[in-house]
């Protein structure tokens, strides 16, 4: 397991490090795969805030606490992300797996401020997605443990990149890729 912790606005402390350690640990006989964690601690104002981000072979778990105390914010957090991946096992289990290979997907993100100028927009910054076969609803399921906006994915049954997104009234839409 890969975890990342960083401080901020707040001194770092090994005691906070360790404590944080031994949650994330626990996460461990609920999911098989390896662990990637980042961990943020900081403090603003009278606040300590824990965000987690937890990615495990394609799947992101993500949660944010709030409380007067650190440690009472870590393990709020935790305990969400805990649930999140309760169900997610559970969802799992009711599913049958796909099958197929999985992909890597690139998604270029555009600077905003090249858009309202007259000069040609530029790639600042490239992000590389993990593809996973999946159907639609274990992507449907696999957005309502992430805090993201959109899911790319590997449509098992039709075999194409397909794009699942959060609308604003709640519920989901679907970008399928047509040929023409």
């Amino acid at each position: 397991m890969e975890l990342s912790v960083t401080f901020r606005h707040m001194e770092p402390s090994d005691a906070l490090r360790d404590y944080v350690q031994d949650r994330t640990n626990k996460l461990t006989k609920y999911i098989d795969r390896p662990l990637d964690s980042q961990v943020t601690l900081s403090v603003q104002k009278f606040r300590q805030i824990a965000d987690v981000v937890i990615n495990a072979d394609g799947i992101r778990i993500a949660g944010q606490e709030t409380h007067e105390d650190m440690y009472a914010a870590i393990d709020l957090v935790m305990d969400k992300i805990e649930r999140q991946v309760k169900k997610y096992r559970e969802k799992i289990r009711n599913h049958k797996p796909s099958s197929g290979r999985a992909i890597k997907w690139r998604r270029d993100i555009y600077e905003q401020e090249s858009f309202e100028s007259d000069r040609e927009p530029m790639v600042v910054r490239t992000e590389n997605y993990f593809v996973k076969p999946m159907s639609v609803d274990e992507a449907a399921m696999q957005m309502d443990l992430s805090q993201q906006e959109f899911l790319v994915f590997n449509n098992a049954s039709t075999q194409t990149v397909n794009v699942l997104y959060r609308r604003k009234d709640g519920n989901y839409g679907l970008i399928v890729p047509q040929n023409s």
